[in-house]
């Protein structure tokens, strides 16, 4: 999505709505515990946010859900700049970007099944991302939906996009959604240590999906570029840690994640951790990955997993934190 999005509460010359607060419990059957689970989905006018929209309730039984329209005026969000320019019809076109934000998040309410009794519907004016971003917070938001469109990563750091700026500068666990909706039946759960591992657990654990699913934990080895012949004893006794270290990484994770709801394989793979990813998400319905929260300068000069899995591969992307 690239130019509405989500929040919590609004003010001053801002338009709010809401359905008036209510709550219910989700249970996890194997556990016979109740949780709860409250989710923010940015909503637009593009395809992708109805598919966001349609692709959450796919994977989760949330218990509260807010749904956010931002309406980007830029400069002219400050009634005083129109003023001071001059701008002729300024109150007829706000007023109906205002009514387009209202009824697209109206219509996007009615995509939420009816055991959903906790709704939120809020359209304001405001800049999309840092929308999102301050109302995760607001709401300690478990987690954030957005619609993504095909924009590669060149013309997302010079253009911009909501669900770029918010990967980037969230702290919330995001599901980004490209393409359509589908039905969740095998994931590609990527972990690179044992902090990665726990992370996911924690969060498959406290967030069951909606259906039983097919999990595969998957580590990639990444080579250390050595020729065959210049391998030394050492050198080799080492590359059999690192191999042993990750099946049992990848095993032991399984075994933790393995219950009633989940049938769980494992895989080791030689290579660049984001080359692999996109090699096993081919026949996969979603792809969770952690991220490791780099900001800045060394994001840029380091780069990140998560951030390339997101333009790489062709299904959601769960990206925890």
């Amino acid at each position: 999505m690239e130019c509405g999005v989500f929040a919590a509460i609004s003010v001053n010359h801002r338009a709010y709505f809401h359905s008036g607060p209510r709550h219910i419990r989700c249970f996890d059957e194997s556990e016979g515990k109740g949780y709860d689970m409250r989710v923010i989905i940015g909503v637009d006018w593009s395809d992708q946010t109805f598919a966001a929209v349609a692709q959450t309730f796919q994977l989760y039984h949330p218990t509260d859900v807010t749904l956010v329209h931002g309406v980007e005026l830029g400069i002219l969000e400050h009634p005083f700049v129109a003023q001071a320019g001059n701008v002729q019809g300024y109150n007829d076109f706000r007023h109906a970007m205002v009514d387009s934000g209202r009824q697209v998040v109206e219509r996007a309410a009615a995509m939420v099944p009816a055991e959903v009794t906790s709704i939120r519907k809020v359209n304001e004016v405001s800049n999309p991302a840092q929308l999102i971003l301050d109302s995760a917070n607001n709401l300690s938001a478990d987690l954030v939906v957005i619609g993504a469109r095909g924009r590669n990563r060149l013309s997302e750091v010079v253009l911009g996009s909501v669900s770029h700026r918010v990967l980037l500068h969230s702290s919330r666990p995001t599901l980004i959604v490209r393409g359509a909706a589908r039905k969740i039946q095998r994931v590609l759960v990527a972990i690179e240590d044992r902090d990665d591992a726990d992370r996911v657990v924690r969060w498959l654990t406290q967030h069951p999906f909606a259906d039983p699913v097919e999990l595969c934990v998957v580590h990639a080895v990444v080579p250390i570029g050595v020729n065959e012949p210049y391998v030394g004893p050492e050198i080799s006794a080492w590359l059999d840690d690192v191999q042993r270290y990750a099946e049992e990484l990848v095993k032991s994770t399984a075994g933790k994640l393995s219950n009633s709801q989940h049938t769980v394989t494992t895989k080791v793979v030689q290579g660049n951790p984001v080359s692999v990813i996109e090699q096993e998400a081919k026949d996969m319905d979603l792809v969770v990955v952690t991220s490791h929260g780099r900001k800045g300068l060394s994001r840029f000069l380091l780069g990140s997993v998560s951030h390339a899995v997101v333009h790489h591969v062709t299904c959601p992307v769960l990206v925890l934190r």
